[in-house]
C-alpha cells in the first residue's frame, strides 16, 4: 500500500495516490481543514485513500470540486497549507 503524497508544481498541488494522480490549482483551494467525520460530510467529495485504518482525513475545499485525503500522515495537512500560502 503506498501513502498519499503531496507536492508543488507549476502552480498546481498535486496529489498522488497509487496510480492516481489529481492536479488542483492553488488559487482554486478556499480551505484545509481536518475532517471528523468518518467517511465525510460532502457527499460530492473525491475521497483519496483508504478510509479503512487511518487517523487522519483532511478536507480540501476548492472553487471547483472538494477532496477528502484519508492518510495516516498527520503532517500532510500543514504541508498542503505551506504549498498554497507559497
Amino acid at each position: 500500500m503506498f501513502g498519499i503524497s503531496v507536492k508543488e508544481k507549476n502552480g498546481n498541488v498535486i496529489v498522488s495516490w497509487q496510480l492516481s494522480r489529481v492536479e488542483i490549482p492553488k488559487n482554486d483551494i478556499i480551505d484545509v481543514t481536518d475532517d471528523d467525520t468518518y467517511g465525510g460530510e460532502e457527499q460530492t467529495a473525491i475521497r483519496i485513500g483508504y478510509p479503512n485504518a487511518t487517523t487522519e482525513r483532511i478536507f480540501i475545499r476548492t472553487n471547483k470540486q472538494n477532496y477528502i485525503l484519508f492518510t495516516n500522515n498527520v503532517s500532510i495537512k500543514e504541508k498542503i497549507e505551506s504549498l498554497i500560502n507559497r
